[in-house]
């Protein structure tokens, strides 16, 4: 597998105190709360402990669109609860690879299995915005391929 040393490690970009909510939350909790800091994800934190991870896309297609009053619901019934992390001192193109491959745009960084931090794909692409054009050739084929199957389906 390729590996590209960018120089920057997930460290400096890192968010070291993201914004969180407890699993116990409704979703509309969480829709203010990312609506009131401006950001498009909440970790999802019981006591000390970070155990999952809430993001817009989570209250669309796991909220709102499945049927009952969506703004009473839990975040612990809709929050990914299996994490895709990473260590601080990776660089950060293995991050962009990670949220690349997973198609996720924000990473939580754990060092030693204790929680640092938030990445995301905005903090990468402001220290190193030449990585964009690794992330537009998957986003290309993804919707070449997309488009492809839906013509067969028709």
């Amino acid at each position: 597998m390729y590996r590209m040393n960018t120089g920057y490690t997930v460290a400096d970009a890192l968010t070291q105190e993201p914004v969180t909510i407890s699993p116990l939350r409704s979703l509309r909790d969480a829709a203010k709360a990312m609506a009131k800091e401006h950001v498009g994800a909440l970790l999802v934190r019981d006591k000390d402990t970070i155990i999952g991870i809430i993001t817009e896309q989570d209250i669309v297609r796991k909220g709102v669109a499945a049927s009952g009053n969506a703004a009473l619901r839990k975040v612990r019934d809709i929050m990914a609860a299996n994490l895709i992390t990473i260590e601080p001192d990776e660089d950060i193109f293995e991050a962009l690879r990670i949220m690349r491959d997973e198609n996720i745009r924000h990473l939580p960084v754990f060092n030693q299995g204790k929680f640092v931090g938030l990445v995301t794909l905005k903090d990468i692409l402001k220290i190193e915005p030449d990585l964009y054009e690794i992330l537009v050739e998957k986003i290309e084929l993804r919707e070449a391929q997309r488009k492809l199957s839906h013509k067969r389906t028709n």
